[in-house]
């Protein structure tokens, strides 16, 4: 693994060790893939932490697309950027989502209708009923606001709960995640609006057991922001698919970044940076 001065922990690593923690549309691997083979390199390298369960496995926290295309060019090794789990620049939220293309009084329909899920009324004050757990918020349309609460207590199971809310409108409907939680600029925004889902947050050991476990968090739900953030490695696929081991793959990684330090090829931004050439 590669960390000199105060840059990014990066590290070639067998792409079969990495987990995705959510479910996505491998749809969108393909042209990520055809990119990243025209043009020789990955640009942006994932963020990943590892399992401490002795399995050698790491959790894809951000770039699960160029994961899952780095697998379908039959690439063995990627390089990530690797973050502990209590790194105190790792910070976890939710996304919330905003559901369109299908009326909302049919989304609250089914909401009501799955077997583990429940849907009161909810305002600010509101708690989940004696016994119940709050999975997520719904806001619809017309200004009324319903909690979808559940009888289980566990971890895995309200999370399969979760992603039983999430499967309907990912099925039925159009989804776009937002950080707002504001209805009424939505409506302004979306002529098909059906409503906002505001998911729950979870913590990093959580979202970790989850995977460990098998399973998978519902898709755009987490947001991982980390500090600071390797992007425009622009690191070249001959060196990932050379016949070399994991060890020497590193040593190249290692003097390749040296080389861009010596000539003054890496920059940092302490300030907030928009990217205009993405």
């Amino acid at each position: 693994m590669t960390q000199i001065r105060d840059l990014p922990l990066l590290a070639i690593l067998p792409v079969e060790k990495l987990v995705l923690h959510e479910y996505h549309d491998a749809q969108r691997s393909v042209p990520i893939a055809e990119a990243i083979l025209r043009s020789g390199i990955l640009r942006n390298p994932p963020i990943v932490v590892p399992f401490h369960d002795g399995t050698g496995r790491y959790m894809v926290l951000d770039g699960a697309n160029r994961t899952t295309a780095i697998q379908k060019l039959d690439i063995p090794h990627i390089v990530a950027q690797v973050v502990p789990p209590d790194d105190s620049g790792l910070q976890l939220t939710p996304w919330n989502h905003v559901i369109w293309g299908m009326p909302g009084d049919e989304l609250l329909t089914a909401f009501s209708n799955l077997p583990e899920v429940d849907l009161t009324p909810f305002n600010d004050d509101a708690t989940p009923p004696r016994g119940k757990r709050r999975l997520a918020v719904f806001l619809h349309p017309d200004g009324r606001a319903f909690q979808l609460v559940t009888a289980q207590q566990r971890l895995i199971p309200r999370v399969v709960a979760l992603n039983a809310i999430v499967d309907i409108y990912k099925q039925k409907a159009q989804l776009d995640r937002t950080q707002v939680d504001d209805i009424n600029t939505l409506v302004s925004l979306y002529p098909r609006l059906s409503g906002l889902l505001m998911l729950p947050a979870f913590r990093i050991d959580e979202v970790l057991q989850v995977v460990a476990a098998g399973h998978l968090m519902p898709p755009g739900s987490t947001r991982f922001v980390i500090s600071p953030r390797a992007l425009h490695l622009n690191y070249p696929l001959t060196h990932l698919r050379a016949e070399a081991t994991l060890a020497e793959k590193n040593a190249t990684l290692q003097e390749w970044i040296r080389e861009r330090l010596a000539r003054k090829g890496v920059r940092y931004y302490a300030e907030a940076t928009y990217i205009f050439d993405e």
